[in-house]
């Protein structure tokens, strides 16, 4: 039984659809991001080896390898790698997904501010703080 993946994909109007899942069970593999960014593989290792080695993100906490049959496996990257590769390569289909991300964090249905605290990572909301 094939599973289905949890993939961020582009439509050929160049409409971006993220798949409703949380964070942990969604990745993509490197050919998956090589169609989606539009690079090739060369450029996107280069792009993944220098987000490691700034040390915007470490490795062992959005990379992971799956085994899938026949001694074969491949690289699958989290939702932090894809979001810091869309802003960092200059491609159509990476526009379209800085796009999305961008729309998503600044559209808010209850129309309240949303503060995240670097240091220890709390997201905070304006009524927990009586910010009016």
């Amino acid at each position: 039984m094939k599973q289905e993946r949890n993939i961020i994909t582009m439509d050929e109007y160049g409409r971006i659809h993220f798949p409703s899942t949380t964070s942990n069970d969604f990745g993509m593999s490197t050919n998956e991001l090589i169609d989606l960014f539009g690079v090739i593989y060369t450029t996107l290792r280069a792009n993944i080896t220098a987000i490691y080695k700034s040390g915007v993100l470490n490795e062992h906490e959005v990379q992971r390898c799956i085994n899938i049959s026949n001694g074969i496996s491949i690289d699958d990257y989290t939702l932090s790698m894809i979001v810091a590769l869309s802003f960092r390569l200059n491609t159509f289909g990476a526009y379209k997904v800085r796009e999305c991300v961008m729309n998503k964090l600044t559209t808010n249905p209850k129309n309240s501010i949303l503060f995240l605290n670097v240091r220890t990572h709390e997201c905070m909301n304006e009524s927990k703080y009586s910010l009016n």
